[in-house]
């Protein structure tokens, strides 16, 4: 249920793990709104009218940020729905994007890697140069996801996430909100406190479309040659870049310059 703030209301002593109230400038009821207890329709309610200025969400179509996404829609929040097309997702997160489209009458904006510097690395690394080393990877992903990301949250106010704290060890300290200083503005992450089992349980309940390749134990999808399907008892995203050694396996979309898991919570 949604929380109401009542009177002067310091959000730096009252708040844990919540926005840095200074540097994003928030009102101290739009803060108070997003403590836990309130629903994920709240939460993206509460953002929308708390924080002056642009939000968006990005999506890979994955099963939470599904889920996110029709929340968005259903509730006709005034939050942008954008995604990156990297050049080389799944066939079936292609059509889930039309039937996403589809079901909610909406078009979703896509943000692409520069043509050039994908030419470039190619002819650097290969066309699958990412398997021999993990700097050529993360170089992949910088040109195909990092940048092309800057360019869809240049301007914004606040950044809409489907992190949750226990999809890693990596990711263990993710929480409700924060500042990212990295892009200066507000990092949403709503279904912080939430399980997968959850997650599935409501997009299943909803009716919510989603990738087939998750019945098929690819949990965590990214693009096509860099996901494999789950071994038994692997954790969630084993199966990303799963030929790397390094556990704290990240893309680097949500990792400081420092190549840290941008923390989401207040220092």
């Amino acid at each position: 249920m949604m929380v109401e703030a009542e009177g002067p209301f310091d959000a730096r002593s009252e708040i844990p793990d919540a926005i840095d109230p200074v540097a994003a400038d928030l009102p101290a009821a739009g803060l108070a709104a997003l403590i836990h207890g309130a629903t994920i329709a709240e939460r993206l309610r509460a953002a929308a009218q708390a924080i002056d200025g642009r939000l968006v969400f990005t999506t890979s179509f994955g099963l939470e940020d599904q889920l996110i996404a029709h929340h968005i829609l259903t509730e006709k929040l005034p939050i942008e729905i954008v995604t990156l097309d990297t050049g080389r997702l799944f066939p079936s997160t292609y059509t889930l994007w039309q039937e996403t489209e589809e079901r909610y009458g909406v078009r979703i904006r896509s943000y692409h890697p520069d043509a050039e510097a994908v030419a470039a690395m190619v002819a650097d690394a290969g066309i699958n140069g990412f398997y021999h080393s993990k700097d050529a990877r993360i170089a992949c992903c910088t040109v195909r996801k990092v940048a092309p990301l800057g360019r869809a949250l240049a301007g914004a106010a606040a950044w809409v996430t489907g992190l949750r704290a226990d999809q890693s060890g990596q990711r263990a300290a993710v929480a409700l909100a924060a500042w990212d200083a990295e892009r200066a503005l507000v990092k949403l992450a709503p279904l912080h406190d939430w399980t997968r089992d959850r997650v599935a349980a409501e997009v299943e309940a909803l009716g919510v479309p989603v990738n087939p390749l998750h019945a098929r134990g690819f949990l965590s999808i990214g693009c096509e040659p860099c996901t494999r399907a789950l071994r038994p008892g692997e954790p969630e995203r084993a199966g990303r870049w799963w030929w790397e050694s390094d556990e704290a396996k990240e893309c680097g979309l949500h990792v400081g310059a420092d190549g840290r898991l941008v923390r989401s919570k207040a220092a």
